[in-house]
């Protein structure tokens, strides 16, 4: 039953991204709006969702919970619409649509060494390991390949030739090339906000959560410093990268006060616009 379920969302991906390109941007962002508001639900656990929020937020009523889970899906949508217009961004169109704050700590990196990016999932981030890249920085991305193998067999070129050349799978031999390629002076780039298994259980909104240490790893290993990286959408289109003060740490402290801080760092930029961060994702399991 899987095989054809993942063989109809193949299917289903091929048509919508060719439907999404006839349409243009801008038509194509609203459509996909309206298809992550009408259809997101039915593909995770509202339940899960409702979890989450309240811990992020027990004070939240359901309407507010219903509003932000809408908007969450919505921006799903948008993503998914985007992946089309991925090379248009990459060739060109990233000045029309998106503005950099503190593109200056891009110059630093160039000149210095490795750092490691951290962010999460907000808005669409795919665009965040691309601007990195088009700034001239040496990058690798670790990255976590699709269930459906069909549907990564789309994505994972696309992502390699457009957002990041460099793309390490996630687990032990991912962990392993990318100190590889820090060695050899390259960054790496890595999302913090998935659940791991082989992580350590650090507080984020005051519960435990499965909280990958890599960042922290390389920190103590190296030295290198952590340049955290957030992207906000706005006016529906558009979108705003901020890089963010860099984190440094003592020699003295050990990984799990690290992974706080990065978490800390995490929940403020969720509480700044929550529903532009995944609530679909079981984070506290």
């Amino acid at each position: 039953m899987r095989i054809i379920r993942y063989f109809f969302e193949y299917i289903a991906i091929i048509i919508l991204f060719s439907l999404f390109k006839l349409l243009g941007y801008r038509i194509a962002s609203e459509l996909g709006y309206f298809l992550g508001k009408t259809f997101g639900p039915l593909f995770r656990s509202k339940k899960i969702i409702t979890n989450n929020l309240n811990k992020f937020d027990s004070s939240l009523s359901s309407e507010k919970i219903k509003i932000i889970s809408q908007e969450m899906w919505g921006n799903y949508g948008r993503i998914l619409s985007e992946y089309p217009y991925i090379s248009n961004f990459r060739k060109g169109d990233l000045d029309k649509y998106v503005k950099i704050e503190n593109v200056e700590r891009l110059e630093e990196v160039k000149k210095g060494q490795p750092v490691v990016f951290v962010s999460a999932h907000f808005s669409n981030f795919e665009l965040m390991a691309m601007i990195i890249e088009k700034a001239g920085i040496n990058l690798s991305a670790i990255y976590r390949p699709l269930n459906n193998k069909m549907v990564n067999s789309i994505m994972e070129p696309l992502r390699r030739k457009y957002i990041c050349k460099k793309q390490i799978k996630k687990g032990l031999n991912g962990v392993r090339e990318a100190l590889k390629y820090f060695k050899q002076g390259i960054s790496i780039a890595i999302m913090i906000d998935q659940r791991v298994s082989e992580g350590q259980r650090i507080n984020f909104f005051n519960y435990p959560a499965h909280t990958t240490t890599i960042p922290a790893q390389f920190v103590k290993k190296f030295g290198c410093k952590i340049q955290p990286v957030h992207i906000e959408r706005y006016d529906k289109i558009n979108f705003k990268i901020s890089f963010d003060e860099q984190i440094t740490v003592d020699d003295n402290v050990d990984d799990a006060f690290i992974s706080l801080r990065l978490n800390q760092w995490l929940e403020e930029k969720i509480r700044k616009n929550p529903s532009q961060w995944i609530w679909s994702h079981d984070r506290w399991k």
